[in-house]
C-alpha cells in the first residue's frame, strides 16, 4: 500500500507517520514539500499534481489552517486549506480509486445544549474556522464515496502548540491563573487519533460501505478548568517546579477572554458510531492526558 501524508509536521501528523508505517510506503509532505511533490495546500494545481505523481492508494490529510481567530481576518485562505484543498483531494482521490483520510471539528456545532453531538445533528459554525472545516467535510463527501472523516476536539499531544504545554508554562511562572469553565468538551491524543486512523482504514478497505463521518475523541468530558487543574496537579506529582496553587487557579466564563472567534460552549461529540462500526473502545481523556505528560515530563 502506498500512502500519501499531509502535514507530518503538526501533532497528527507526527504521530500518524509512526501509527502508518506498518501498512506500507509512507511519502510524507509539509508545507515546503519535497523536491518536486507539493505539500502546500494553499497550491491547488501543485496538490492535484502531487497526488497523480505519487498515485496513492490512501491519502490522509493531516494539515489545516488550525489558527482560529486569525481565520476570521483571513477567511479566503481559510477557505482554500479547510475546503478547496480537501475538495482537490477528494477529486483526485476519485480518479484513483484511492481512499482520502481528513480530519474536521467539533467547531462546525454551535455549541448549544449539553447532550453530546452526533454526526447527523444539525450543524451552525460559529467562526469562519468551523464555516471551513464543514465545507470541507461537504467538499469531500460530494466528490469521493471512499472517505473517511474524523471530527475530533481538544487535540494534544508531547510536540506542538497544545493547552497541556501552555499550562505547564504558566503554572511555572505565575502564581494566579484564569481558566475558562463553561466550555465541555474531551481532550483527545494525537497518539489516539493517529492509532483509531490506522485501525479503521483497514477495515474500511475490507468494507468499502464503512465509509462516511466519524466523531473521534477520548470518552468522558471535562472544562478547560478541570482540564488545567488536572494537568497541573500531575506536573506536581512528578515533582515540577508549579508556582500557582490549586485555589488560585479560578474558574472564569467564556466572556471574560473575548476573542475575534466565538467558541461553543458545548463541544461533546457522540462516538457511538465510531465505537460500534469499528469494534473500539476509546479511553477515558486523562489516560491520554496522562501520557503526554509523562512524555514532556520525562516520567
Amino acid at each position: 500500500m502506498r500512502i500519501l501524508l499531509f502535514g507530518k509536521r503538526g501533532q497528527v501528523g507526527w504521530e500518524l507517520q509512526r501509527s502508518l508505517a506498518p501498512l506500507g510506503e509512507i511519502v510524507a509532505l509539509d508545507q515546503e514539500g519535497d523536491g518536486c511533490l507539493c505539500g502546500d495546500l494553499n497550491d491547488l494545481r501543485g496538490l492535484a499534481q502531487c497526488v497523480r505523481q505519487v498515485s496513492p492508494d490512501v491519502i490522509v490529510n493531516a494539515a489545516a489552517h488550525t489558527a482560529v481567530d486569525r481565520a476570521e481576518n483571513e477567511p479566503d485562505l481559510a477557505m482554500t486549506l479547510n475546503a478547496r484543498a480537501p475538495g482537490v483531494l477528494a477529486e483526485e482521490a476519485r480518479r484513483l480509486g484511492a481512499w482520502l483520510v481528513h480530519y474536521s471539528t467539533d467547531y462546525v456545532f454551535d455549541g448549544s445544549g449539553e447532550r453530546p453531538w452526533r454526526e447527523g445533528d444539525p450543524t451552525a459554525p460559529l467562526s469562519v474556522y468551523g464555516q471551513s472545516k464543514l465545507a470541507g467535510e461537504q467538499a469531500i463527501a460530494g466528490e469521493c464515496a471512499r472517505h473517511l472523516i474524523f471530527r475530533t476536539s481538544w487535540v494534544h499531544a508531547a510536540r506542538g502548540n497544545n493547552f497541556v504545554r501552555t499550562m505547564l508554562r504558566l503554572a511555572s511562572e505565575r502564581d494566579e491563573l484564569r481558566i475558562v469553565a463553561d466550555q465541555v468538551g474531551a481532550p483527545t491524543g494525537a497518539e489516539l487519533l493517529a492509532d483509531v486512523t490506522v485501525h479503521v482504514i483497514c477495515r474500511a478497505r475490507e468494507r468499502p460501505e464503512l465509509a462516511g463521518l466519524y466523531h473521534l475523541v477520548a470518552s468522558g468530558a471535562t472544562s478547560w478548568h478541570a482540564y488545567a487543574l488536572h494537568v497541573i496537579e500531575r506536573a506536581r506529582q512528578a515533582g515540577q517546579a508549579v508556582r500557582v496553587t490549586a485555589d488560585a487557579i479560578r474558574p472564569v466564563p467564556s466572556s471574560a477572554f473575548p476573542t475575534p472567534a466565538r467558541r461553543p460552549l458545548n463541544s461533546r461529540l457522540d462516538t457511538t458510531r465510531l465505537r460500534e462500526s469499528f469494534s473500539l473502545v476509546l479511553p477515558d481523556w486523562r489516560v491520554g492526558v496522562d501520557r503526554t505528560l509523562a512524555e514532556i515530563l520525562g516520567r
